[in-house]
């Protein structure tokens, strides 16, 4: 005899830490804004980065 299978599928919540789509999601969005704002610097002061850091 075959075991009875469910009928409705548990809702699980996302884990609140990870790597979760939530996560990578918002790791991406602050590396955009930060690469924007690198090319802001950079535009408006008219050095690179590392210059305006006093690193070069």
């Amino acid at each position: 005899m075959t075991e009875p299978q469910p009928t409705q599928t548990p809702k699980l919540e996302e884990p609140k830490f990870g790597f979760n789509d939530y996560a990578e999601r918002l790791n991406g969005r602050a590396a955009m804004i930060g690469f924007v704002l690198t090319l802001l610097i950079e535009y408006i002061t008219g050095q690179g980065l590392l210059a305006w850091l006093g690193l070069k």
